[in-house]
């Protein structure tokens, strides 16, 4: 009885599966016609941009067979972000047939302040080693999000597929991409102690300087404040020493090619990938 209802179970969840498939494919865009690698619906980025975005992504198909389709929409129709990438993607057929060496890179701008915006790089069965599902992440989230949050699309896209590129034609593996990435993180971090002790030397001189006001004004008989501008005054005859001491030390800081695109190649994907919002 227990297997019965078990296989009565996945049949009905296999069903309701499938008419949520096909109640999503029925909302998905149509790519565009004539066939084209990059899709934009929302029309989010400059005219002038495209061509060279859309050259760029031919090429990477040119030399390595793998597709990248980077399709920009305005509603996910209540979806989920990774499931319309995965289902546009097995739709549109993006990557080769033989080889599922597609990706989709969905983007749900941030149109308007109480929008949220969403982003997810789907990827072919192919590409599963090539772009690992924690890869995809740190492209997303290092590559992407940061310039989104700033409104530069154009940016973010063009910063991730320069990475997809250059992973697809092996220029590099991917744990050498994680290791840049987390080598830059640490040079951005802000060191603790450098800070640290400019903010007590700059505490113990406000403090010495009150102190001197206090002393002053006591001997003197003036009022405190008429003694603290005296002492800055004095404090700013020092500054030359301090000058010249500064000056000798170092400052802390840290058109493209490509052939034809006929349409997509047939190819499957199976779940892998990642994404984020903003």
């Amino acid at each position: 009885m227990k297997v019965l209802q078990t296989k009565v179970f996945f049949v009905l969840f296999a069903i309701w599966q499938l008419s949520v498939c096909n109640e999503l494919k029925a909302q998905l865009p149509e790519p565009a016609n004539p066939p084209r690698l990059l899709n934009d619906f929302v029309r989010l980025l400059p005219q002038d941009a495209t061509p060279a975005i859309e050259q760029e992504l031919r090429t990477i198909r040119d030399s390595t067979s793998v597709e990248i389709a980077v399709v920009i929409v305005d509603d996910l129709q209540g979806y989920d972000v990774s499931q319309f990438a995965y289902e546009l993607g097995e739709e549109w057929g993006v990557g080769s047939k033989d080889f599922d060496n597609g990706i989709v890179i969905l983007i749900k701008p941030k149109l308007n302040p109480n929008d949220r915006g969403q982003v997810f790089i789907a990827t072919g069965y192919g590409l599963e080693g090539a772009v690992p599902d924690a890869v995809a992440k740190l492209i997303v989230d290092h590559e992407m999000i940061p310039r989104f949050k700033k409104e530069d699309y154009l940016g973010g896209i063009v910063a991730a597929i320069s990475e997809l590129g250059a992973l697809a034609r092996g220029e590099y593996p991917p744990d050498e991409y994680a290791l840049k990435v987390e080598a830059l993180r640490e040079s951005q971090k802000v060191p603790v102690a450098p800070l640290l002790f400019l903010g007590l030397f700059f505490l113990f001189f406000v403090l010495g300087s009150v102190n001197r006001a206090r002393h002053h004004s006591m001997r003197r008989n003036t009022s405190f404040w008429t003694a603290l501008m005296m002492a800055g005054m004095i404090n700013s005859s020092h500054r030359g020493s301090y000058n010249n001491f500064s000056s000798g030390s170092g400052s802390f800081g840290g058109g493209f090619g490509g052939g034809g695109f006929g349409g997509f190649g047939g190819g499957s994907f199976g779940g892998g990938g990642a994404g984020g919002s903003w």
